[in-house]
């Protein structure tokens, strides 16, 4: 007898660390510093949330079934725009808009792999893509990041095998929060192009990449689409978690694939949370300017606040977007020294295990701190309370 397809998975990882916090108090000098989720905690900005209203109040359409790869004024917004940014061509019928860009690539894997096909992801991985290639019976093939966390293109040349289908990036990296150089998401694309894959470009952080100017030039080539699948998320730019808006760019034909499954799945996007992101592309540019500045902040806090962790024989191994990623000096596995800095220091991240296939042991020397709802100050205090953390210490 088969399995389901959902016990072919692990629980989801974010569910099972807030069930740390069962039966766990924390004095009111002393509250819990929560940096295990990389999603804004704060409501869209006012102005933003008076247009929903508007939109839920004053346009019956808003509350029907809408076009099932997203409103057509959404579309075209999202290709001018990216098209400006990247420098390059992008039709709207070359856009579609997801509920959320979890469903984007869902919905990208669901029109490019079928069972016992292979997916490249480099490891450290963002857990929710591993989940879903578990589910529909796709092999996740681990991809290992060299210095920097950066993924190499040549090891992922001799991972490729006629089962192979893809090569997944997600840049600002989730979790290693490192920015791939354009030069490397090129190269990468290089390999896909010639091998015949297509190259899953994951930019939900890229409103808060610290470069200036385009993260990449695949968009210059005239035939981006025939190897490209570029993944984006309104919900950390304008703080939709809620609405659940995302978006896909690739080929028509492609498209035309996903569309059979997401009229399968949610029929349509969300239509206020399309709205809402229309509106905020055209009229919070220079908002989301001050957002990108106040996270970049928090990074260089970051930054600041690591000496007084290397002291204590922690090392910074990524950091940028939402997150630092670190390796921890202790003897304990991550698994284990997660849960119990709840309680020791009252801190709840994520560990390294979270991350990596199954027993791998890089993965216990690991954790993610997702630092987007920790201002400078609270970083400081976060550090304190780790550096105090008293555990034995592995032997190197």
């Amino acid at each position: 007898m088969s399995l389901p397809r959902t016990a072919t998975t692990f629980a989801p990882p974010v569910m099972e660390a807030r069930r740390w916090l069962d039966g766990v108090t924390f004095a009111e000098d002393r509250p819990l510093i929560n940096v295990s989720q990389a999603a804004p905690v704060d409501p869209p900005p006012e102005a933003l949330r008076r247009h929903i209203a508007e939109v839920a109040l004053n346009m019956p359409e808003a509350h029907l079934y809408g076009p099932v790869l997203g409103l057509p004024e959404l579309r075209a917004e999202v290709a001018a725009q990216f098209g400006t940014a990247y420098g390059g061509t992008i039709a709207p019928s070359q856009v579609a808009i997801t509920s959320g860009c979890n469903q984007a690539f869902c919905a990208a894997i669901t029109a490019l792999a079928g069972q016992g096909d292979e997916v490249i992801l480099p490891v450290p991985w963002y857990f929710n893509h591993k989940m879903w290639l578990d589910m529909m019976g796709v092999k996740a093939v681990p991809l290992a990041t060299g210095a920097g966390l950066l993924p190499d293109p040549d090891a992922a040349r001799t991972l490729i095998t006629d089962r192979t289908r893809a090569i997944v990036l997600v840049t600002p990296n989730n979790p290693g929060g490192v920015e791939y150089p354009a030069d490397l998401v090129r190269a990468f694309y290089d390999l896909a192009r010639e091998t015949g894959l297509r190259l899953i470009v994951d930019e939900t952080y890229r409103d808060f990449d610290s470069r200036t100017g385009a993260p990449h030039d695949l968009f210059n080539d005239p035939d981006w689409s025939d190897t490209l699948v570029q993944l984006y998320s309104f919900s950390k730019a304008y703080r939709l978690t809620g609405h659940r808006v995302g978006a896909m760019l690739s080929s028509e034909a492609l498209l035309a694939e996903v569309e059979k499954f997401l009229d399968t799945v949610t029929i349509c996007p969300n239509q206020l949370g399309q709205h809402a992101a229309l509106w905020g592309m055209q009229n919070l540019s220079q908002w989301l300017s001050g957002e990108r500045a106040e996270i970049l902040d928090r990074r260089a806090a970051i930054t600041d606040a690591m000496p007084t962790l290397e002291a204590q024989g922690w090392e910074l191994m990524g950091l940028g977007a939402y997150f630092a990623y670190l390796r921890h000096p202790f003897a304990q596995s991550s698994d284990a020294l997660a849960p119990a800095l709840v309680r020791e220091a009252g801190v709840l991240c994520l560990p390294g295990t979270m991350f990596m296939p199954e027993g791998n042991p890089a993965g216990g020397e690991q954790l993610r701190i997702a630092f987007a709802n920790v201002d400078r100050g609270g970083i400081s205090t976060l550090f304190d309370r780790l550096a105090a953390v008293s555990f034995d210490k592995r032997e190197e």
